[in-house]
């Protein structure tokens, strides 16, 4: 089984789209965010606020080596992991068939302002409202994901099961034919 990384924004369906796809590939995934907060005894969001985001990036890039290093077929990262130029790496070298989930700010902003936990999970980074940051942060990371990225599905056209399905097909027929978008 190949591994699959995506990689995205927040609110871009990543852990829903990685539970879809390894559904339909038979294999294991996981969310990173997810895993991190049970492994760290805390969220994300409280670990920025108690310790700061330099603290939560180390524990993610030690977190992103361990992971990469094991058999999970579909890995959900976090939306910043690919901040850090050594998070780059690992993705590349580590992270297989790389699948950046795209969406416009104003779908983002939209999904999660109607997520009831964005505001107890999703920390605010640069200290303002999780929805008044997504423009720049997007600007910002875009050339990120692009670095990485094998391909771009863009979540804000289909359902995720239709994306899931778009990558499950991309990935089967990977070397065969061209991407549906190219991240270049």
């Amino acid at each position: 089984m190949p591994r699959i990384t995506l990689v995205g924004y927040r609110g871009t369906g990543k852990s829903t789209v990685a539970a879809l796809l390894a559904a339909r590939l038979g294999c294991g995934w996981l969310d990173a965010d997810a895993v991190l907060e049970e492994r760290l005894g805390t969220t994300i969001a409280a670990l920025v606020r108690e310790r700061g985001e330099a603290a939560f990036r180390e524990a993610e890039t030690a977190f992103l080596r361990d992971l990469l290093a094991s058999d999970v077929g579909v890995v959900a990262t976090g939306g910043g992991v690919v901040l850090r130029p050594e998070n780059r790496e690992l993705i590349r070298q580590g992270g297989g068939a790389v699948v950046w989930l795209t969406a416009p700010a104003d779908v983002i902003r939209s999904r999660l302002a109607s997520d009831p936990t964005t505001r107890e999970r999703r920390p605010a980074l640069s200290g303002n409202d999780p929805l008044a940051e997504v423009d720049a942060a997007l600007a910002a990371r875009e050339p990120l994901y692009r670095a990485v990225a094998d391909v771009v599905f863009d979540t804000s056209v289909e359902v995720p099961e239709e994306v899931a399905g778009r990558i499950a097909g991309w990935v089967s027929g990977r070397g065969k034919t061209s991407a549906p978008e190219s991240p270049a």
